[in-house]
């Protein structure tokens, strides 16, 4: 069990998106994804941190990264339980993938090697937007800070 909840089965509904995801192959890939995946963004939270901090122009993804990260700390420590998995299994599949440097676009071509990295982290951050606003409410209402 991961983190002390239950994994359930998830069924992806984006409400009325039309982003052109295929929603089998997202349903897939977020049942696919366990604590050990979970593990290994959280042993990786300083490369993800690396990955967009030599641009200034993707500073805003690097902020996202760090508060996903924070999110899946407070969850494994159990200080913060208003989450579903759904959320869980999304965060990390975008930061495995921004970890991956052999995607879509390898990162090392210059001036495009982080196109497909930032719109997998903006794609993912889309669908749990709502979830991510709670979590920082909550850490607002216990002065947690980011």
């Amino acid at each position: 069990m991961l983190f002390g909840k239950k994994k359930e089965k998830v069924h992806f509904n984006p409400g009325n998106r039309d982003d052109g995801v295929d929603e089998n192959f997202v349903e897939e890939t977020v049942n696919k994804i366990d604590e050990d995946d979970v593990e290994v963004v959280l042993k990786n939270e300083e490369n993800i941190d690396k990955k967009f901090s030599g641009n200034n122009s993707l500073s805003k993804y690097m902020e996202l990264g760090r508060i996903m990260v924070s999110m899946l700390k407070d969850v494994k420590n159990g200080r913060y339980k208003n989450i579903p998995w759904f959320t869980i299994a999304t965060v990390v599949m975008a930061l495995l993938y921004v970890l991956n440097p052999m995607d879509i676009v390898p990162d090392f071509i210059p001036g495009v090697g982080y196109i497909d990295d930032v719109a997998v982290l903006t794609m993912g951050v889309g669908w749990i937007e709502s979830d991510l606003h709670r979590y920082l409410d909550w850490r607002l209402e216990n002065d947690l800070g980011i």
